[in-house]
């Protein structure tokens, strides 16, 4: 997939730009605070439907706008919008047609963001981890998204039941037994696509960071997840007692967890700076080739537009060789990157199609 152009009006901190992209390479080099992950972040929007860093929209609109928009051109001949005004609803269109439901769109233009957001994955709880399994499968799975909507409404209201009834001599044991009956299918269907993701993603990530390490460092990933050796509906009817107590759900997919190893040892505790940069720079580089893989029909091979956001900082000079080595090669397409250092992209450029721009105070320029 590939981004031709690309429109901002109020976004953020841009107030108007208008910019035409090289089908390979794309540089946006600037001082801190100035704009370029702003411009990503963009390009993000209009393959995920929401800002990748604010939840609330209306965040997204520059200081006294009342609106704004983003418009990217594709080379599938296809224009995606997304229009934002304080106080309404956003408007989501392909074309001259507005999406009802946005999960429609996800997995349309794929699309993979590495940015220093990413340490979450090692430092914060199983949240962000099961996070990243839920975006990759969802791009290529339809079913996934929906199954995981489901679930979760489902447990949300099992969660509500049990607050309700925290203190109650007399526990409506049919209405659990009716939520719960919604809610194994959903979680057995989730854990069926976790599973077989991480199987095949696996090799994929480990081979990645053997390419940006240099090889001689060993390192797992691990899925795990109560529905490995118990059965949910029995899980959830045997821990009501508890869950009552608890106030939610301790049993189900939504307690799933990614272990995430160097050697024998966690990540987290063992891992230096550049070792945890590297491994989560190859779980992001893996999950643009896994979905390309999942693309591939024939000659028809979909790779995914990568925005990689200040990737070289807390890397040694080697590692950096072999990341600019590796985002050069076939298996990656269109890649926007972002850095405040020229000269990490002076050699990624060289024989390269690539555009420069340069970002300040909002405003976007591109470079002869």
């Amino acid at each position: 997939m590939i981004l031709r152009e690309l429109n901002i009006l109020n976004y953020k901190n841009i107030a108007d730009a208008r910019l035409s992209f090289s089908n390979k390479l794309n540089c946006f080099v600037g001082l801190n605070g100035q704009g370029k992950t702003n411009v990503l972040d963009a390009i993000y929007l209009l393959s995920f439907t929401k800002s990748a860093f604010s939840v609330i929209d209306s965040q997204n609109i520059t200081h006294e706008a009342d609106m704004a928009m983003v418009q990217g051109v594709y080379d599938t001949g296809e224009t995606i919008s997304c229009g934002i005004k304080r106080g309404q609803r956003k408007q989501f269109r392909n074309g001259s047609k507005d999406y009802v439901r946005l999960v429609e769109h996800i997995g349309h233009i794929p699309l993979v963001l590495i940015s220093p957001e990413d340490a979450e994955l090692i430092v914060e709880g199983s949240d962000e981890r099961r996070r990243f399994m839920d975006v990759v499968i969802a791009q290529k799975d339809k079913l996934y998204l929906e199954a995981l909507t489901s679930y979760n409404a489902v447990l949300k209201q099992r969660n509500a039941l049990l607050k309700q009834y925290a203190e109650a001599q007399e526990v409506p044991s049919d209405l659990f037994d009716v939520l719960e009956e919604q809610m194994v299918p959903y979680a057995e269907y989730i854990y069926d696509r976790r599973s077989a993701f991480i199987q095949s993603f696996v090799p994929v990530f480990q081979n990645m960071y053997d390419e940006i390490s240099g090889g001689g460092e060993t390192v797992g990933l691990e899925y795990v997840s109560q529905l490995q050796d118990r059965d949910i509906r029995e899980a959830l009817q045997r821990t009501r007692k508890r869950d009552l107590i608890l106030g939610w759900t301790s049993q189900g997919v939504h307690k799933d967890e990614l272990q995430m190893m160097l050697g024998d040892y966690p990540l987290k505790r063992v891992g230096s700076q550049g070792q945890q940069k590297s491994y989560l720079l190859a779980m992001k580089f893996a999950q643009a080739v896994y979905l390309a893989s999942l693309s591939n029909d024939g000659e028809n091979k979909t790779l995914p537009i990568l925005l990689l956001d200040d990737i070289f900082d807390k890397l040694d000079s080697e590692r950096v060789e072999r990341i600019i080595r590796l985002v050069r090669g076939e298996a990656f397409g269109q890649i926007f990157i972002t850095d405040t250092d020229r000269q990490h992209l002076t050699e990624l450029l060289s024989n390269q199609d690539a555009k420069i721009f340069v970002v300040s105070s909002g405003q976007i320029v591109e470079h002869e």
